[in-house]
């Protein structure tokens, strides 16, 4: 028995794909894997199967347009085949996380394709795909133009194709915000935004801390797991990590929003206290707040974290509020001074 991949476009009308089947059954093919494309000429049916040796190309051709199939595309498959086609993206797209300078090299193995060509952007390359040329958009500047001879492109393809192309523009996002950062005592840490991911190292981070820096990090308690795992990505805003040499988390700040107002909330390691690293994560957080357009910042803690109280006078600490045990501190966001309104503009 041999593997062979067939590709045919049938009309998309009931019994007609059974017809197909049937035909290729009559000469004991056996039908491993199919996947249907959906297109304006009609359903196009991929087909991986196992037909006998003594089967030629020509005899799977004449099969196919005998079960009333049309632009029929018949090759020889490998045992890669056998993966179904989601499980394969999905291997893919886990590549792609470790690897998103391989996006063209991945490109052709989900698509079968010939080559992957890039080219310096233009007006007119725009996503789409016409035959068997493909254009997606390079998420690091310019085109990428997918090519096979045959079959034709379909839509699902392209839409895979756009998918594994967001995972690698996410991946890329990520390692650009990135920020290594030298601490005035000479220590050295990595400051990136947070993911769900990074649970377990968060929790053994809030394991570290000394019970006096969560005391006065969460006078109401250290919050549940649940809560630390929305906080690393939290709607509308932004944590940031600070990540040792050795991996280890020994910081972190969020900014939390709700319509254009922001709170900054900070944690930092007893051991990283006092060496400017709160004062780094939350002025990050105040020129995020001010690119996305939060109008106000507040921090709130305890009277008596001293500390706390610094690192925010060092961020442009304005007005502070206290309601017994508790200060709430309003902040300016970058480049504005508290109560400053926005000028009007004239057209």
């Amino acid at each position: 028995m041999a593997l062979w991949r067939v590709r045919a476009t049938v009309d998309d009308r009931p019994g007609y794909l059974s017809v197909l089947t049937a035909s290729l059954a009559l000469r004991s093919v056996n039908i491993l894997a199919v996947q249907v494309h959906t297109t304006e000429e009609g359903a196009v049916d991929d087909f991986l199967v196992d037909a006998p040796d003594s089967l030629t190309e020509a005899d799977l051709l004449a099969a196919v347009a005998k079960g009333r199939g049309r632009e029929v595309f018949v090759t020889r498959a490998d045992p890669q085949g056998l993966a179904d086609q989601p499980t394969r993206a999905l291997a893919l797209a886990g590549r792609l996380v470790h690897e998103p300078d391989a996006l063209g090299e991945v490109l052709v193995a989900l698509l079968d394709a010939a080559e992957v060509r890039w080219r310096p952007g233009s007006a007119g390359d725009r996503p789409g795909f016409h035959g068997g040329r493909m254009t997606l958009t390079d998420p690091s500047g310019g085109a990428l133009e997918v090519l096979r001879a045959l079959p034709a492109f379909t839509p699902a393809e392209f839409a895979r194709a756009q998918a594994l192309v967001e995972v690698a523009a996410s991946v890329q996002r990520r390692h650009r915000d990135q920020v290594a950062l030298l601490l005035p005592d000479g220590g050295e840490v990595v400051l990136r935004p947070a993911t769900p991911d990074d649970l377990a190292a968060v929790l053994e981070f809030h394991g570290e801390c000394t019970a006096t820096t969560l005391r006065l990090r969460f006078p109401g308690g250290v919050p549940a797991d649940t809560r630390l795992r929305r906080l690393l990505e939290p709607a509308g805003g932004l944590t940031l990590l600070a990540v040792a040499p050795g991996g280890a988390v020994v910081a972190m700040a969020s900014l939390l929003t709700e319509g254009d107002l922001g709170e900054l909330r900070v944690l930092v390691a007893d051991d990283w206290q006092q060496r400017g690293l709160g004062t780094a994560l939350l002025r990050r957080l105040r020129a995020h707040a001010a690119k996305t357009g939060v109008a106000a910042l507040v921090a709130h803690t305890g009277a008596g974290n001293a500390g706390m109280l610094r690192t925010l006078r060092r961020v442009g600490a304005g007005p502070i509020e206290r309601d017994g045990a508790m200060v709430t501190v309003t902040l300016r966001t970058a480049g504005r001074p508290v109560g400053e309104e926005t000028p009007a503009t004239h057209a």
